[in-house]
Order: structure tokens, then sequence, then C-alpha cells
């Protein structure tokens, strides 16, 4: 099961559009979608969750799919969760500033999480049959993570 999530602070579209056009092909798709201005057709959604619920799918998914939030970034390292990053961008309107941009190329290179920054590359990636989990190699511990999003945020 894929779970996605936008977080709790803005919609996007983008992102639950994409995967809307992909759940037909990919099995359980499930979604937090915020207040998305948009009702998908293909996936199972939320626009909301309670902590308990979200946690419980969160164990139940194969992988994750999110924007560049850091709560989620934490919870995948947390539940042992491949993560594929989507990050909002502020030229499409989807942010202030890109600094999601920023989060994503700090991390791409780390253990357990992906980073897809098109359509295309959210697609291929969801469509690889195993991605290795943040703790399965190598990388970053989750207080190395905390540290790095932390002297990213003060940078």
């Amino acid at each position: 099961m894929i779970l996605a999530t936008v977080g709790t602070q803005l919609p996007f579209p983008r992102l639950i559009r994409a995967l809307d056009d992909l759940a037909p092909s990919l099995g359980r798709v499930v979604a937090q979608i915020g207040d998305n201005p948009e009702t998908p057709r293909h996936l199972e959604h939320h626009r909301a969750m309670e902590p308990r619920a979200f946690d419980e799918l969160f164990r139940q998914a194969d992988r994750v799919v999110a924007h560049a939030g850091i709560g989620t970034l934490l919870a995948a390292k947390k539940h042992h969760k491949p993560i594929i990053i989507f990050p909002r961008r502020a030229a499409m309107g989807e942010h202030r500033n890109d600094h999601q941009l920023a989060t994503a190329k700090q991390l791409e290179s780390h253990a357990g999480v992906y980073v897809a920054y098109d359509e295309q590359e959210l697609e291929r990636l969801l469509r690889l049959p195993d991605l290795t989990p943040p703790d399965d190699t190598p990388g970053m511990s989750l207080r190395d993570l905390q540290g790095a999003i932390r002297e990213f945020i003060v940078s």
C-alpha cells in the first residue's frame, strides 16, 4: 500500500492529481489530501486523519509519498519506510518559497529518501518493485536527520 500525505497547512493539487491518475495501476493508494480543491476519483482519500489512524496507515504502508515536510520525513525514518519526496514549487504557486526544493536536495543522497522533481520521476519511483527503507542501508540515524534538518533551517 502507498500512503501519501500533503501535510496539514496547504493543499497540493499537483501531487494528488498525479497520484490519482496513477492509482488504478498501483494497487491501494491512501492519501491525506487536506483542503485539496479537487476530489480524487481513483484513490482512497481523507481530508484529515486522526493521529492514531494515520500512524496505523504509516505502519501498513510499503512506501510513503509526501511533500518535503519535516514531520513526514521524520515519521518515515521512525517507521523505517522508504519515502518519495515530491517537493512543492514556489514558481507553481505551491508555496511561498522554494525551501522544499532545498530540503529535497539536502536529503536526496540519504538512504531511504527518494526525490521526484516531476511527475515522470514520481511515476518511475512508484513503479520500482523495491525501495530501500532508511534503516536497511548505511545512512543517517534519526538524530542525524533531525540535526541536518535543524542545520538547514538555521542556515
